[in-house]
């Protein structure tokens, strides 16, 4: 399986588990730039990005702490949100602002200062 990112992350989040959303860019490349037609006609926007950061080791973990609290019990990683995972595959659910060329201007990202973009897809009202 091959994956080629489609865009890049523009963010103030500089370190990776911060569990923090911001305001950010994401810079679509000029190949990928026809897909985007249409794009301002919504809202809600799903980003799909490629963990990079991630070591080797982390991609073997299965069982977590929810949100690294010690406090709760343990869970597969398929039942959480936790950034260690087998194919480090983030998603987050933004909010559309902007549209200026190949940047979307998004709030809500929660991936890090030049995360590899690999999808885009938009937000159905009834999914």
């Amino acid at each position: 399986m091959v994956l080629a990112p489609v865009g890049r992350v523009h963010s103030p989040l500089k370190i990776t588990g911060t569990r923090k959303r911001a305001r950010a860019r994401v810079e679509i490349f000029p190949d990928y730039l026809d897909g985007l037609k249409g794009i301002e006609a919504y809202d809600e926007l799903l980003i799909l990005y490629w963990m990079d950061r991630l070591e080797a080791e982390d991609r073997q973990v299965l069982i977590v702490h929810p949100r690294g609290d010690k406090t709760r019990p343990m869970r597969g990683i398929f039942s959480t949100r936790s950034p260690y995972r087998p194919n480090p595959i983030g998603i987050s659910r933004v909010r559309l602002l902007e549209r200026k060329g190949n940047f979307l201007e998004v709030d809500g990202l929660d991936a890090v200062d030049g995360t590899p973009v690999i999808d885009i897809k938009k937000v159905d009202r009834d999914y």
